[in-house]
């Protein structure tokens, strides 16, 4: 079913390249509701533009937290075309229907990486935003959503190629990306909260100090050995990320030291990888960090433990593998992969 779009709810916090799309709107005789700084810059372009107060008879409040959660703006956004009911409490009350949902959210990824202050981080978590795209999507069958702003060309273009209107299936595939952007940022603000900061023994040098915030018990578990430094932690994170790239579907071997590769290998067995790879680069090998994509038995460990290193990570090991390695190598760290990068 395609829906021509007769009315727009537009509120986000980036408006690079929304220009060409909110010209195009206005050239269909959409009418545009909106709120704050999208609003503003609306009206900078001279087109016309309703704020959401004026539908909702009711201003921003809490510095700004609550602007659009009203049921005439939540109404308008899941109020079903198909069911008379739906249209009976729509005209009862007022609620205007809303045929395309823009919405964007707050920066909260990039205010992490940006500031460890915590009062501006909560700040940035979007309510509104996520509400009205979920509520949106929901309602594909209705309208249309838009939660990304790499898709304002594109929508941009299918609007002047059909008239102002959208297919069922083109709101569809809007609404399942909308759904991952919810994902993506939900995901990351729970994260956030999840995150543990440990101090670890020193930073890049001796005499610098280095925090861990994150969970790295989701991506292994360590069996034995010292606290990896930041050192480890970077020569571990390249290590997964070097394995990560390869099939396992042959045993390999890699040697990693201050993230360079000092030899990589795959082989018949785990014992034949681990020569090939040792064979790269033995002086350099020494004291760097072992990765395998399979399980470490009491041969391979009696053949690693000749060498020195600072840790070795495998999907699995064998009791008396780790026993060995123990004896032997009582200053080197094993790592039990959980979730490859």
């Amino acid at each position: 079913m395609d829906l021509k779009i007769q009315s727009a709810l537009i509120s986000v916090f980036y408006k690079d390249g929304l220009e060409p799309l909110l010209h195009t709107l206005n050239q269909q005789g959409v009418k545009i509701y909106s709120t704050g700084g999208t609003r503003t810059f609306i009206e900078g372009l001279g087109l016309p533009c309703i704020p959401v107060e004026e539908v909702t008879n009711y201003p921003s409040i809490l510095g700004g937290r609550v602007k659009t959660l009203h049921p005439k703006i939540f109404g308008g956004i899941l109020g079903r075309r198909t069911e008379q009911q739906d249209l009976d409490e729509m005209q009862t009350y007022e609620i205007p229907m809303i045929d395309l949902v823009i919405v964007d959210l707050y920066p909260f990824e990039e205010t992490i990486a940006q500031t460890n202050e915590e009062h501006l981080i909560i700040e940035k978590i979007d309510i509104g935003g996520p509400s009205m795209i979920r509520a949106a999507a929901k309602n594909f069958s209705h309208l249309t959503v838009l939660a990304d702003k790499k898709d304002y060309s594109s929508l941009n273009e299918l609007l002047l190629a059909q008239n102002g209107s959208t297919t069922l299936s083109q709101r569809r595939s809007f609404a399942a990306k909308a759904f991952e952007v919810i994902r993506h940022y939900d995901t990351v603000i729970a994260n956030y909260f999840n995150a543990e900061t440990k101090v670890l023994r020193y930073g890049e040098n001796p005499h610098q100090e280095a925090k861990f915030t994150g969970q790295l018990d989701l991506i292994f578990e360590q069996l034995n050995g010292k606290e990896l430094s930041y050192n480890n932690l970077v020569d571990v994170d390249a290590a997964l990320q070097l394995i990560a790239e390869f099939q396992k579907n042959q045993p390999l071997f890699a040697i990693i030291k201050h993230t360079n590769v000092c030899g990589i290998a795959f082989g018949e067995n785990g014992s034949d990888a681990w020569k090939r790879a040792l064979a790269g680069d033995p002086e350099s090998a020494f004291g760097g960090i072992i990765i395998t994509n399979g399980n470490i038995d009491a041969g391979l460990a009696r053949e690693i433990q000749d060498i020195f290193f600072e840790v070795l990570i495998a999907d699995s090991f064998d009791a008396e593998a780790l026993e060995i390695l123990k004896q032997k190598r009582t200053e080197s760290s094993y790592v039990k992969k959980r979730h490859t990068l």
